[in-house]
């Protein structure tokens, strides 16, 4: 059954390691293809299909919150043990997401013609194959809505070996399926036409795998419409951070391009873009921990929420601080081994600057997790836009005065402001104890990487060779790895570690 699920550091650990790969591996398969694609389909024709990706990367906004909120509420569902009620919440959150998506390709339909004509500027020859791509893509929306709602259903659940072995090879088509499109003459309508099949066989899919894991879901097919506005007032708050997110994330491009040049605009893209990418591995944990969260709050096992919590941050403070500190202390080798001396000379500031917010960023995904997770979404999102005006702001005030370093400034305390808050938030709220914080050896850790940190920078700024430099540099992270294991991890820490070491062998197993 369903709700005989339990969530423990094995099960958590595995599911982590899942994502972590399921995230990773369409990444690689984008690194490889894209040259490809790039010089088959040409210029103009790589631009539209790189506009196709995006659409259907952020089609799932038009969801209005609601796949965030499914996967939240079944999983409340199971913690209290409220079976019966599943299969009502499962088909009255999918419907309505069909019908968003449904409206959103009807709007997106309806206004085509005249951005192709008017706003897109591409060659006349082009206009008719970028309309019937943006028509396909727009038909795309309900699957890809439904597809959102069903993976939401098996997250809550804790299946995230069936999200990931369908998520993967439909992540990765879509980079690989031009390759095998190109040679037969098929041009975006049919690439895009193709994207389309693969979201209707990854929908019907997760439905097949929803059934397995809820049998319920086969002989019940209720709708219930007095659910449908606490998932969409739930929904809603989750839509206000998915909009305002990625324009705090995006905005300091636009105002250096205005304020000083779009050349500007290279050199601080290209190291916040890499240090963006760190993300992946918070990313992956909170996607993991997000369902645990509301299932452990329904169930009332406070102290185990807190705990989990806990060792989440104290989880990442390990594996991403030492991390960072190597990229912030020898960030102008990096940059200068990778992109020339050049480039180092105007970005390696800035991406000491960013690595700093992004520690801090880091961190905070557990804090936005769990508020989210026990049902305070509307923080998440007056947090964003109240940061919004102070963050523009000071874009607008250090921009000047120390170019696109200060934007690195603006931003990075942007993201310290947005940890305060939201370890703040869960503080105030009793969500987590601080004296079970202070006692978890939390503050020993930042010490610790500190300290590291601290005699990185030293070496760094000590005459010598690059060998000599890495040989030390792999001496202080083996010593910091020691000093975490005797110090900083405790029996259970340690448990976990070594359950997470089994279940490596099963994630690459399943990665192959």
């Amino acid at each position: 059954m369903a709700s005989a699920i339990k969530i423990d550091g094995k099960i958590l650990t595995k599911n982590w390691g899942l994502n972590l790969a399921g995230q990773a591996l369409p990444l690689l398969a984008a690194l490889i293809a894209i040259p490809y694609v790039l010089h088959g389909l040409g210029a103009e024709r790589f631009g539209l299909l790189s506009i196709a990706w995006a659409i259907l990367g952020s089609a799932g906004l038009l969801d209005l919150g609601l796949g965030r909120a499914t996967t939240k509420f079944v999983a409340e569902c199971l913690g209290r043990g409220e079976d019966q009620k599943l299969p009502a919440l499962v088909w009255t959150s999918l419907g309505s997401q069909v019908l968003c998506g449904i409206i959103g390709a009807l709007l997106a339909a309806l206004s085509i013609a005249t951005l192709v004509d008017r706003y897109l500027k591409i060659s006349p020859e082009l206009h008719g194959e970028a309309k019937a791509t943006l028509y396909i893509l727009a038909a795309s929306f309900p699957v890809v809505l439904a597809t959102n709602a069903l993976r939401g259903v098996l997250e809550a659940v804790q299946r995230f070996d069936l999200v990931n072995y369908v998520r993967v090879p439909a992540s990765i088509l879509v980079f690989v399926l031009p390759l095998i499109a190109l040679p037969f003459g098929l041009r975006l309508p049919g690439i895009v036409l193709l994207f389309l099949l693969v979201r209707v066989f990854a929908s019907i899919a997760y439905l097949g795998a929803c059934v397995k894991v809820m049998p319920a879901l086969r002989g019940d097919f209720s709708v219930d419409p007095k659910l449908l506005l606490p998932l969409l007032v739930y929904g809603g708050w989750i839509t206000v951070s998915n909009f305002v997110g990625p324009l705090l994330t995006y905005v300091d491009r636009f105002i250096i391009g205005a304020m000083l040049s779009i050349s500007y605009v290279s050199y601080y893209a290209v190291p916040s873009e890499a240090v963006m990418r760190a993300s992946v591995i918070p990313g992956s944990l909170v996607a993991t921990l997000f369902p645990a969260f509301a299932s452990l709050d329904a169930s009332g096992s406070r102290e185990k929420l807190e705990e989990l919590c806990i060792r989440s941050v104290k989880s990442l403070l390990l594996l991403m601080g030492p991390c960072f500190m190597l990229v912030i202390s020898f960030a102008p080798q990096i940059l200068r081994l990778w992109l020339g001396a050049n480039f180092a000379a105007q970005s390696a500031l800035v991406l000491q600057i960013l690595c700093v917010g992004a520690f801090f960023n880091c961190v905070a995904f557990i804090p936005f997790c769990l508020l989210q997770g026990l049902g305070r979404p509307d923080l998440t999102a007056k947090f964003h836009l109240l940061e919004f005006p102070f963050y523009v702001l000071a874009m607008y005030f250090l921009l000047p005065r120390m170019g696109i370093a200060g934007a690195a400034l603006a931003y990075t305390l942007r993201l310290c402001v947005d940890a305060f808050l939201l370890f703040g938030a869960v503080f105030r709220l009793k969500h987590i104890s601080i004296r079970l914080f202070a006692e978890s050896k939390v503050q020993r850790t930042v010490l610790a990487i500190v300290v590291f940190g601290t005699l990185l920078t030293l070496l760094a700024l000590t005459p010598g060779s690059a060998l000599v430099q890495l040989v030390v540099s792999s001496l202080l992270l083996l010593a910091f790895a020691i000093a975490a294991w005797i110090y900083m991890l405790d029996q259970k820490d340690k448990q976990v570690f070594f359950s997470a070491a089994n279940q490596m062998r099963t994630v690459v197993d399943w990665a192959k």
